[in-house]
């Protein structure tokens, strides 16, 4: 980041900093309700990382000549590009002899620069992409290593210039196998010093990374393989890069997904070497997709940009006061959030040192876990709270020997429930080797907040909150229960909200509810996805209304508010109501994995409905450890005991299992969904296909899939030709009658026939809904969403009545569609002068003013990536200016029958919603209420596109 240059005396009470504060109160008026917004600074651009365009710059110099009482530079408009030319625009400007009067814009209070700002930052400090933090750090220190990965006895390290050189060559191999900026290259890979190079290599190349796990046994061959078909095929993968033991699952799936056009191996990527083709990452680019379901279920894949990562990394880092002398140790599987951002991502961003080993070597000794640590002297681990018990059971007392851990300043336990009983003995037991107990630091957090939300002062230890377990159970409030009340529901607390982060706990109305009652968790903040990958509807579900402070998001969890800390009961769709009372599955399957005879973290909760009670009936499915004859009623009573101890009442049902029956997901948490479903139907005990048997099932399937997808391949280019051809069989025609007609209203009822005729002909079948509606209106502004040529043949096709099209100023001088839409009547408008570009929004103001209805693609362009691109202001300000309202047009289908880059159309649905008219605010600004007009219908076409885009 530039410091600002020191300017020359100034009458006026405005220096730089007032400034930066002015353009960011701008900023939030711009973007008013969406958090996450980018920092201001001295070298931020006021395009490409504020967005602001013509008419916001407008009124960001209104403000700026009103605030610091000098009338800025003619040419200021034109010439200046960031904050820094704004501040040399101030300093060159002359004294006014009043503040302008025509915006009621109060200048900002003072602010105090924070310590280590502008120019004393650290250049990965201020860097934007993760590929800006790789570059920062070898220019500063190349050989610092960054990682250490160990493999029995071998240590490798790497170091930011081994990273920097093997990303290069795996992004140079990557394009040369076709890979395109913003497509997804899944990662196949085990915990290897292979890994990193070839994340960061997708990075570079423009794609994204999906991370995915390879199979753990053979016997699970068929569910893996069914699993991860419907993620790669959801994530739209176009490359795998796996090791070639997995080379035969790879090519498994590689039959089964389409588009996923080769397997790869990271050898085979380093090999060719080279330097990569330059390609712009921008902060708000996918820098990974983290899937948290599989084909059980629709996908949800979590998006996550360079600015949510290095947003929660930053906050993380400063609730933890973590610094480069700081060293992780970490086991966590690189295919979870958990290992990938907060073990290496935060250490690789931050500067501090990563010790690495696979997840096997800690599950197969635990010990190793805690060996690391003493001698690498680590000051920052972390794991799931099966980890740390792990360690206790599977850990003898003569083991402990030689254990030095009073290193370890930060014991994170987090990514599942956290026992009270496990970080209370966790920290007795092993303050024997130099542990100090207030390090064990329960964490809550969650893919869609990147991976971090909640943590605890630092230092203070854990803190478990007693609460009175019927009143809890059937009110929902968390009244502390009495010193000597032995069946006490005991919760751990989770800490408070990240810096920059909030959180909320709201009942089902979305109403806040008070200190200690439980409601549904919810949060906001820069680290929060944009949405799931290729699934508007689900994306749709996961954003709340802010009632004007802001979107946020829920996390399905959840938890009370006691004393400034959050306590996190459990998930929504988890908890089981029976009679009235809420039971929370893992308080119980921690009882029962207590059970001599029964697997520890083997036990699933659940409810199932009893259509005779109205009510859900508890059932408890337990696995029996391996050699143990007990299925008998013996043990089924110890399992039936532990319930009514945990709870004070009976399970419905206990169902015993042998190992391996108990579904969970790749991070070690139990799918309690899938073994409800798994309960109902019977299947319980039923054993498994033999791997022979799974393949032959598996390759059968792939045959299938692909002989389908032929006939599709097939059927989809009879379409294409078909479509085609009526094209060019009917546009010249349609073009040469259209610039004859002798009005724009014959012209256009002539091209509304037309169109239909097109769409006809083609095969194509078009739904219109709402627009009736639009009978009695007079004259608005349209504002549509924009995805493909096209959405201008949908919307002639369906609107009752003449509007005019706005177009890029670039068609008027050309001969076919200039010709063409200044006989419809088309307004042409400047998109890049900024002078120009101002005096088009003022005269469309003019004609709306006038009662003519406007048809704009507010977002200028349109790309292949799915989703909304920034919608320009103009036609929001001119409908505030004229006080019309706009109405919300949106289109689907068209991305996915002939998108950006593509000539050769495929079958698809077309739709076309009109939605209810938006008014301007009467007691607001022109300018304020132009904004406010612009994110409402961008909110309402976004929760209206179609969910079959693509």
């Amino acid at each position: 980041m530039t410091a600002l240059p020191s300017p020359p005396a100034n009458p006026a009470p405005f220096g730089p900093s007032e400034l930066e504060a002015l353009v960011e109160t701008t900023l939030r008026d711009l973007r008013s309700g969406q958090p996450g917004l980018p920092a201001v600074g001295a070298a931020s651009s006021l395009d490409r990382d504020l967005g602001f365009d013509s008419l916001a710059r407008i009124e960001l110099l209104l403000r700026i000549e009103a605030a610091a009482g000098v009338a800025l530079p003619e040419d200021t408009l034109q010439r200046a590009e960031t904050v820094a030319d704004l501040w040399e625009a101030v300093r060159c400007g002359r004294a006014r002899a009043a503040p302008v009067q025509d915006r009621a814009v109060a200048a900002p209070a003072p602010s105090q620069a924070p310590a280590g700002a502008a120019g004393d930052l650290r250049p990965w400090e201020a860097a934007t992409t993760l590929l800006e933090v790789l570059d920062a750090h070898r220019a500063v220190h190349p050989d610092r290593v960054q990682l250490v990965h160990l493999d029995e006895t071998i240590e490798t390290p790497l170091t930011y210039r081994a990273l920097s050189e093997g990303a290069a060559a795996v992004a140079a191999a990557l394009q040369r196998a076709g890979l395109r900026p913003r497509q997804t290259v899944a990662l196949m890979l085990p915990t290897s010093p292979d890994y990193f190079p070839t994340y960061l290599g997708i990075l570079r190349a423009g794609g994204i990374p999906v991370p995915i796990y390879p199979p753990a046994r053979p016997s699970q061959l068929e569910d893996h393989v069914r699993r991860h078909t419907g993620i790669l095929t959801n994530a739209g993968v176009v490359l795998l890069v796996s090791v070639p033991q997995m080379m035969s699952v790879a090519r498994l799936l590689q039959a089964r997904v389409p588009g996923l056009r080769a397997v790869l191996t990271p050898e085979q990527l380093r090999a060719a070497g080279g330097e990569p083709l330059p390609v712009t990452v921008r902060p708000d680019d996918i820098a990974f997709i983290q899937y948290t379901s599989g084909s059980t279920g629709q996908p949800k894949g979590v998006a996550l940009t360079h600015a949510n990562l290095l947003a929660n990394i930053r906050a993380m880092a400063e609730a933890i006061e973590a610094t480069q002398d700081d060293v992780f140790v970490s086991w966590l599987p690189l295919y979870h959030d958990m290992g990938l951002i907060g073990a290496w991502l935060g250490s690789f961003t931050v500067g501090f040192r990563l010790v690495v080993m696979s997840p096997l070597a800690f599950l197969g000794r635990p010990r190793r876990w805690l060996e690391t640590i003493s001698r690498h002297r680590g000051t920052l681990s972390a794991g799931p709270n099966f980890a740390y018990e792990l360690c206790l059971t599977r850990i003898d007392d003569t083991a402990l020997a030689g254990l030095d851990l009073s290193s370890w300043r930060l014991a994170f336990n987090g990514a599942e429930a956290v026992s009270p009983d496990t970080v209370t003995r966790f920290g007795q037991r092993f303050a024997a080797c130099g542990l100090d107990p207030r390090a064990l630091t329960p964490v809550y957090g969650l893919a869609e907040a990147a991976v971090g939300l909640l943590f605890p002062p630092l230092h203070r230890g854990p803190r478990i909150d007693a609460i009175q377990r019927d009143t809890f159970e059937r009110e929902r409030r968390a009244i502390a229960a009495a010193p000597d009340d032995t069946g006490a529901l005991r919760v751990v607390a989770c800490g408070r909200a990240l810096p920059g982060h909030a959180v909320r706990i709201v009942d089902e109305a979305g109403e806040p509810v008070p200190e200690r009652v439980e409601g549904r968790l919810e949060f906001s903040g820069p680290s929060a996805t944009p949405g799931y990958w290729h699934a508007p509807e689900l994306t749709a579900l996961l954003y709340r209304d802010g009632d004007g402070d802001g979107p946020w998001l829920d996390t399905g969890d959840r938890a009370y508010r006691a004393e400034g800390d959050v306590f996190v009961t459990g998930r929504v769709k988890d908890i089981v109501i029976r009679a009235g009372r809420n039971l929370y599955p893992q308080e119980i399957e921690e009882a029962v994995g207590a059970v001599p005879g029964i697997r520890k973290g083997c036990v699933a909760v659940f409810g199932l409905p009893d259509r005779r009670s109205g009510t859900e009936r508890l059932v408890v499915l337990a696995e029996v450890s391996a050699g143990r004859a007990g299925t008998g009623e013996g043990l089924r009573e110890a399992v039936a005991g532990a319930v009514v101890d945990a709870i004070g009442e009976p399970a419905d049902e206990i169902v015993l299992a042998p190992p391996h029956t108990v579904l969970k997901t790749s991070s070690g948490k139990v799918r309690r969904s899938a073994c409800r479903e798994l309960v109902a139907r019977g299947r319980v005990g039923a054993a498994a296909a033999g791997t022979k048997r799974q393949w032959l099932r598996l390759a059968g399937g792939a045959v299938g899939l692909r002989a389908r997808a032929a006939l599709g391949a097939v059927s989809s280019g009879l379409f294409g030709l078909r479509a085609t051809l009526v094209f060019w069989l009917l546009a010249p025609l349609a073009w040469g009658i259209t610039v004859l007609l002798p009005s724009t209203p014959s012209a256009w009822r002539f091209c509304h026939l037309g169109a239909r005729a097109l769409l006809r002909g083609a095969g194509v079948r078009l739904t219109v809904q709402g627009v009736e509606s639009m009978q009695t209106d007079g004259a608005c502004v349209l504002v549509c969403n924009h995805a493909s040529y096209l959405d201008g043949v949908v919307l002639v096709a369906s609107l009752p009545r003449p509007c005019t099209f706005v177009a890029k100023r670039e068609l008027a001088g050309q001969f076919v569609a200039g010709r063409f839409l200044r006989r419809i009547g088309a307004e042409f408008v400047e998109r890049f002068a900024p002078e120009r570009s101002v005096a088009d929004a003022r005269r469309l103001a003019q004609a709306a003013a006038a009662g003519r209805t406007l048809l704009v693609f507010p977002e200028g362009t349109f790309r292949a990536a799915p989703g909304l691109l920034p919608f320009h202001l103009g036609a929001f300000l001119a409908a505030a200016q004229a006080k019309l309202p706009v109405r919300p047009l949106t289109i689907g289908g068209t991305r996915r029958m002939l998108g950006a880059g593509r000539w050769w159309p495929r079958p698809a649905t077309l739709t076309l919603q009109v939605g209810a008219p938006i008014r301007p605010a009467a007691d607001l600004p022109a300018f304020a209420a132009a904004v406010r007009m612009r994110d409402r219908a961008r909110a309402a076409i976004a929760r209206s596109l179609a969910t079959d885009e693509t």
